[in-house]
């Protein structure tokens, strides 16, 4: 014992003049230290008119609207218009997508003014250490080039500081829903100056108020190579998360709508997810440090996506622009490995068919084709297990009270029957992971939400509207009130579990029972393009496994 102690005393002091002795030969270099970064929190102007209290009484948005010059957006998928006062992008709508399936229904609106309910906006520009600069910020009146800013025609912002520093802005749009801001500084002070391009998206939010989602909704961003979903809820007042990243995006994300700052993939930006208080969410960068030589011009490019979340647009912008991982704005959920292949497969099946009801359905033939293999053998176990009834009910009998020896019996006779009862299970198993991507796909993808079906189904990401309460003109309580679609998925449940022997443990039958009447109320509020999906997968499992029944010679 005593040597053990003297060698750990020798071990820890042999330790201490290695550390000194490298230390001595090889000291460590001094680093300088990096200039400190300005925050972006003093661009604005902290007065009345932008100082921003979720408690108070939301202004008129015309009324706001109709206060500031502006220039008009027009594009084949927005509408809106960008205050001159600070360059603000804070009047947004998207053109193609409507709030309600009502004729006169509105636009679907994403960008809001400051004091209107559900402030919403973005604003971009540059920040510095030094005090004695002017720059631009929410108060700036800048000097317009061009009427309106469409795809064919971009406008040009242009702002002089009375200190020989001239700003210019370009704004353009392309026919989507990317915005490109151009931003050069002209220096002209007689002094070499340090500037920091910086972007933010700053949002009014009332978690509150918000709903229940099984799709994300907060902020959102691929930063420093991994996405990042925080919700509202999770930021608490006046906390902010910060990253450095090179490349990716961040921004704001809706269950149809998102919004994202798309960073400098040669370039490193630090990057902060605020909670401001008062329902207020921020999501802003600040770029790398531009350094301007008296005489010099500084640029600096930024793009913003400001519009659906349209998947194969979204591809498209990946690959044209080289934004990390830009499908992920969309949630697609554990299996994105089967949730955009079903997309796409479903959007093909559309573009030929014509009715994205008729695409599910096709959708549902297809993959019930795919799995005729393994179903094919899980019917023919399940029919000779049924055929073998009588033969188990024999063996209740005799060995009723003898748990055990009823258990080693019926397994015996299913090695001699070669019977696997497991075998039942795997199409079961299988369709664990395609009934969530399916599920996955119809509440994310933009092309089913408002998209008709036959009769009464008007939109197949909504439930079945014909329920029970308006059939029989009573109230019905509210978990009850269940379509049509889903009773009928109920009663294709129940025919097809009829179909199958029955457990020969009997509280595990009765709750088989059940299972049809639990899922149908589950089911029954789900998007009733699922709902008809599994009801007429039902209907094909049932013809396939009475066809094996026959084949096998059981009734």
């Amino acid at each position: 014992m005593k040597d053990e102690i003297k060698a750990l005393y020798l071990a820890v002091i042999a330790s201490i003049i290695v550390i000194f002795v490298s230390n001595l030969l090889f000291p460590q270099k001094k680093v300088a230290p990096q200039q400190e970064v300005p925050s972006i929190e003093n661009v604005e102007n902290k007065n009345e008119e932008e100082t921003i209290v979720f408690n108070e009484e939301p202004k008129d948005k015309q009324e706001i609207l109709a206060k500031d010059h502006r220039i008009q957006i027009k594009s084949p998928s927005l509408l809106g218009s960008i205050r001159v006062k600070g360059g603000r992008f804070d009047e947004l709508y998207l053109d193609k997508y409507k709030e309600t399936l009502a004729e006169d229904s509105a636009d679907v609106e994403l960008f809001n003014p400051a004091k209107s309910a559900n402030a919403y906006f973005a604003d971009f520009g540059w920040i510095s250490n030094d005090k004695t600069l002017r720059l631009p910020n929410s108060e700036t009146i800048w000097q317009v080039k061009g009427k309106e800013l469409t795809p064919q025609s971009p406008i040009v912002l242009e702002w002089n500081n009375g200190q020989g520093i001239r700003f210019i802005r370009k704004i353009s749009v392309d026919n989507d829903y990317m915005f490109t801001i151009e931003q050069d500084v002209e220096n002209n002070s007689g002094k070499a100056i340090s500037l920091y391009p910086y972007g933010l998206l700053r949002r009014q939010h009332d978690t509150k108020a918000a709903g229940k989602s099984i799709i994300h909704e907060g902020i959102s961003g691929v930063v420093e190579d991994s996405l990042e979903e925080i919700k509202y809820s999770s930021l608490k007042d006046k906390e902010h998360e910060d990253y450095k990243t090179q490349g990716g995006w961040a921004g704001f994300s809706d269950h149809y709508w998102f919004s994202a700052l798309i960073f400098d993939n040669n370039a490193e930006s630090k990057v902060k997810f605020s909670n401001l208080g008062n329902n207020m969410y921020q999501v802003d960068f600040v770029g790398p440090e531009q350094t301007i030589a008296s005489g010099s011009v500084a640029s600096y490019d930024t793009k913003m996506f400001a519009g659906a979340k349209e998947i194969k647009l979204l591809d498209e912008y990946t690959k044209k622009y080289n934004i990390e991982k830009f499908d992920l704005a969309v949630d697609f959920g554990w299996y994105y490995f089967l949730t955009k292949p079903f997309f796409y497969i479903l959007d093909f099946l559309y573009h030929i068919i014509g009715n994205m009801g008729w695409a599910i359905l096709s959708f549902a033939a297809i993959l019930r084709l795919a799995m005729y293999p393994v179903a094919s053998k899980s019917f023919d176990s399940m029919s000779k297990m049924k055929k073998l009834q009588p033969k188990i009910k024999e063996l209740q009998e005799r060995y009723g009270n003898d748990k055990m020896k009823l258990q080693q019996e019926t397994m015996m006779l299913y090695r001699r029957e070669k019977i696997n009862p497991a075998a039942g299970c795997l199409p079961m198993l299988i369709q664990i992971p395609v009934f969530f991507s399916l599920y996955k796909v119809l509440n994310i993808s933009i092309e089913i939400r408002h998209a008709p079906f036959i009769g009464w189904i008007k939109d197949l990401s909504a439930p079945d509207p014909l329920t029970i309460s308006r059939i029989i003109h009573f109230p019905v309580p509210g978990f009850f009130d269940i379509g049509v679609w889903p009773i009928v998925m109920g009663i294709t449940m129940y025919i097809q579990q009829k179909l199958n022997p029955a457990p020969t443990n009997k509280d595990q039958a009765r709750m088989f029972m059940l299972l049809p009447i639990i899922f149908t109320f589950m089911l029954g509020h789900f998007a009733a393009g699922l709902v008809i999906y599994w009801s007429f997968s039902n209907i094909l499992s049932i013809i396939q496994q009475k066809a094996i029944m026959r084949k096998n010679g059981v009734d």
